[in-house]
């Protein structure tokens, strides 16, 4: 799965690059880590996210959160920073030697949609797959219309639709993947 940063729009509909969070890649990491994920990729073209991800990372991997926290250091462990989408599949494609499919997450209504359901299928029978999530206000539509798939939205039992990107995350992941 990745979590990506570019190409996001802000709440004007602008194209942007959106801020690592620190608590992202903490919860992300751990809910990747618990559901069996392979790898979990953070995409930035920002040099300085990127550097942060990295001193963020290498504190719990390597350094005192290591030792502190080895929990913590396992999921972190499943981090891998990339400049962009480009990047991720081409390190799946070396690795796994398949393509993978490219399934975007989104919260806004945009056209045929794979469910859960479906997806959870998909994912028992054969395949590779990225599961990509957006900061900021979500995905372009020109990105989201360029994947392979756009998975349903988390809906809860109220109109109001505007969960944090980890807790959406964990949310997925649990029904994808869950016992």
């Amino acid at each position: 799965m990745a979590l990506m940063h570019y190409p996001v729009v802000n709440r004007n509909g602008d194209i942007i690059t959106s801020a690592v969070t620190n608590l992202d890649l903490h919860d992300m990491s751990r809910a990747a880590k618990t559901y069996g994920v392979k790898a979990f990729y953070i995409v930035t073209p920002l040099m300085d996210q990127q550097r942060l991800v990295k001193k963020i990372t290498s504190h719990w991997i390597e350094g005192a959160g290591a030792e502190y926290n080895p929990l913590r250091r396992k999921a972190l462990e499943l981090v891998s920073i990339k400049s962009s989408l480009n990047e991720v599949v081409g390190e799946i494609y070396n690795t796994c030697e398949l393509f993978p499919k490219i399934v975007v997450t989104s919260s806004k209504n945009f056209g045929h949609k794979l469910t859960i359901d479906n997806f959870r299928t998909m994912l028992k029978n054969s395949g590779t797959y990225l599961l990509l999530f957006g900061t900021g206000w979500g995905f372009t539509e020109e990105f989201i219309s360029a994947a392979d798939y756009l998975l349903e939205p988390v809906k809860g039992c109220t109109d109001y639709n505007h969960l944090s990107v980890r807790s959406a995350a964990a949310i997925i992941l649990d029904r994808l993947l869950g016992i």
